[in-house]
């Protein structure tokens, strides 16, 4: 096999591609207002990295356990290990170096930041070899490791993340693993996932309302809460003097409206279209809910770093 095989065939098994939702790690220092500070960013960019090894090392643990059940799936079955191109005693030795490495990589951070990245690693071994067999823990545990990413970003260059920013991304992650849930059992019934059998259908729809409902609500009082630090640019004078009281405005409240959408847009690619068993691919091809989430992002940063 040529060495460019080799290459994307363990970046397939890593989960290359869902390395993104380390991006949670950078919570802290974007909300801070901090984003373009060039050292927190880089102290924030190697937690990302750090944090990516880990959900490697998860991800391929993972798929050696659920190695018998991802042969049955019509597309997991294409996976590195449920395939054969990586035997599972190379798959054994991988999650032992990664572990071993990215352990002592965070250990070199701080005391503080190697706990978060044990806890984390932890809770997935925990996820994969036990959580995930029991319904509803099997969605928090996802939620949890949501939560350590972005603590770990907060230990990482030590900004402070809004309660209400934190329950925003505890209930986000739910409704996102929530949906998840819903999309495999309408598609695949119980055959590809133990902790499936026990889901109904009518509560899945149920814990989706509660928690696309409490993601919402979170954010709406993060915004309302959260005084906006303004970084004093011409910008801000020019409306300041036509809007009075300009910076004692809720202004962070006007991106509601983007949450709110892309939280319909994405329920309604789950209903309609049955689309939400894996959540990067909805992102990444669905153009209202990609422009959602660039308009929100634009809108944040202007807030945040123009005016």
């Amino acid at each position: 096999m040529k060495m460019q095989e080799k290459i994307r065939l363990y970046l397939q098994a890593f989960r290359f591609n869902q390395w993104v939702k380390n991006l949670v790690v950078f919570t802290a220092i974007v909300f801070s207002g901090e984003l373009f500070n060039v050292t927190v960013f880089l102290q924030s960019l190697y937690a990302f990295l750090i944090f990516c090894l880990l959900s490697a090392t998860s991800y391929v643990l993972n798929d050696i356990i659920d190695f018998p059940f991802d042969r049955k799936h019509p597309i997991k079955k294409h996976r590195p290990i449920a395939s054969g191109k990586i035997s599972i005693q190379q798959a054994t030795f991988i999650v032992f170096v990664l572990t071993l490495v990215s352990l002592i990589i965070s250990l070199f951070f701080s005391i503080k930041f190697f706990f978060l990245a044990f806890i984390f690693i932890l809770l997935h071994f925990l996820y994969s070899l036990y959580l995930k067999k029991y319904p509803v823990v099997d969605i928090f545990s996802i939620s949890i490791s949501f939560m350590l990413r972005a603590f770990a970003g907060e230990v990482a260059t030590g900004f402070h993340i809004p309660i209400w920013l934190i329950f925003t991304i505890f209930f986000g992650s739910l409704f996102v693993a929530t949906v998840k849930r819903h999309a495999e059992l309408v598609t695949y019934g119980g055959e590809t996932r133990r902790s499936l059998t026990f889901y109904k259908e009518h509560l899945l729809d149920f814990l989706t309302t509660t928690f696309a409902t409490s993601t919402i609500l979170a954010y709406s009082f993060y915004t309302y809460f959260e005084r906006i630090s303004f970084v004093g640019t011409p910008f801000t004078r020019v409306f300041s003097e036509l809007l009075p009281q300009f910076e004692a405005r809720k202004w962070m409240m006007v991106t509601i409206p983007f949450v709110v959408y892309g939280i319909s847009r994405y329920a309604q690619l789950l209903y309609e279209k049955e689309e939400g068993e894996r959540p990067e691919k909805i992102i990444a091809k669905d153009g209202p809910l990609l422009g959602t989430i660039f308009a929100w992002a634009i809108t944040v940063i202007l807030l945040l770093y123009i005016l």
